[in-house]
């Protein structure tokens, strides 16, 4: 085991391949989000919380860890991945320190939300770290068809599970840290259990907007119209968290401003980008949908590729700071994510030529927003021995067969 190989070598961290074998032996429990927002409004009790986070926290992190050692070696043997390696240990040691301690002790609860304060922080620059990692790996070695789908595979399952260890962490520390969000009172941990869908829409675009005018020197107008059918007439709130919603939504209003003033240029005008939110009995739909200029068909999957990135590489990344994500290209894939953490999703419609439609779609129920977390298994080590094979489907050859019978002969 080349990830076990790592961690021996540092003496500090030996227990570690023993922990991840133990933990990744349990399957994840995903939370929905009417089990959040139940929890911690009526029983919000920290020691059910302590009790429950030990156990679940290690087994979610001791999942992605075995699947961290499937990546290719030279990608594991990179300064970043190294570096991200040991955090992930460090952080599953000092939650398994908590296993066998009392949950009356009131210290001992003090001391757990501060070890999540901790391993939060640590974890901060994980995205920008692997980022940087695969960045130095593509350019050292270049990248083949199989070794593209492993590290995609991949990383939209590690980019999930830290979201979704860091909706735990916050959770926890939010509720139980003493204190109430004076801007969001009825806030219960980053849960709005009423979140104005038209508003959030609103902070978006105008952050989008400040940006684009300060780097283009204009920005297009926004439209926006809501069709509540559950409730005509009546602003469209459902349970969410507001910051996960922002941050899909804020991508795509740069990508649509980016296209739609480069695309305008020599206009007298630019075309607004249209906005409809529309709440229904199963899904409440956001779709954005502006005059761009599109992209081909072909192209659009590759938006979704952390390999493919079309951003300029960052050259010095300081680590010490939260990295932008727009740096390594991976707004979009992280914003899907985002989106399929509670059972939605994040899908684009191109007319090249024309504009482009991006759709977010989002569990109406709360009942129904369960999170989606990796687990690793069998299938999920399928993916990663995967071989290239012949393709099924006749490849077109650039000059195709004269069919004529008999040919004239100049």
């Amino acid at each position: 085991m080349r990830f076990a190989q790592f961690l021996l070598k540092n003496g500090s961290l030996a227990g570690i391949p023993r922990q991840v074998e133990r933990f990744s032996k349990f399957s994840p429990s995903p939370l929905s989000m009417k089990q959040f927002i139940d929890f911690g409004s009526a029983n919000a009790c920290e020691k059910t919380s302590f009790v429950f986070l030990r156990q679940e926290l290690p087994v979610r992190l001791a999942n992605i860890m075995k699947e961290i050692d499937y990546l290719p070696d030279k990608l594991l043997g990179t300064p970043s991945v190294k570096l991200l390696t040991s955090w992930y240990s460090q952080s599953l040691m000092e939650l398994v320190d908590f296993l066998e301690k009392d949950p009356d002790d009131k210290d001992v609860l003090k001391n757990f939300t501060q070890i999540l304060v901790n391993i939060r922080n640590r974890h901060n620059n994980v995205v920008p770290t692997m980022a940087q990692g695969v960045l130095e790996f593509k350019e050292a070695f270049g990248v083949d068809p199989v070794t593209n789908q492993n590290v995609q595979y991949f990383l939209d399952r590690f980019y999930m599970s830290r979201i979704s260890t860091r909706m735990l962490m916050n959770q926890h520390t939010l509720i139980f840290d003493g204190s109430v969000n004076p801007a969001h009172p009825k806030h219960i941990g980053s849960i709005d259990p009423s979140c104005d869908v038209v508003e959030v829409v609103k902070d978006a675009y105008e952050t989008s907007k400040m940006l684009c005018e300060q780097y283009y020197l204009t920005s297009p107008d926004m439209e926006i119209k809501e069709v509540n059918s559950k409730s005509p007439g009546q602003p469209i709130h459902i349970v969410y968290v507001p910051s996960h919603l922002y941050h899909m939504l804020f991508e795509l209003f740069k990508n649509a401003m980016r296209a739609t003033v480069e695309t305008h240029e020599t206009s007298p005008a630019l075309p607004p980008i249209k906005v409809r939110v529309s709440l229904g009995i199963e899904d409440l739909t956001i779709k954005m949908s502006d005059k761009g200029g599109g992209v081909p068909l072909r192209k659009i999957e590759r938006l979704f590729s952390y390999m493919y990135t079309t951003a300029p590489s960052p050259v010095h990344v300081d680590m010490s700071r939260n990295a932008p994500l727009a740096g390594f290209g991976y707004g979009l894939p992280i914003s899907r994510l985002y989106a399929k953490y509670f059972q939605g999703d994040l899908q684009l419609y191109s007319m090249e030529g024309y504009g482009t439609s991006a759709v977010i779609y989002l569990k109406a129920m709360s009942s129904e927003s369960v999170e989606r977390l990796p687990v690793f298994n069998k299938s999920a080590l399928r993916h990663y021995q995967a071989s290239t094979e012949a393709d099924d489907w006749c490849m077109p050859s650039k000059e195709p067969k004269k069919l004529g019978k008999y040919e004239r002969t100049q």
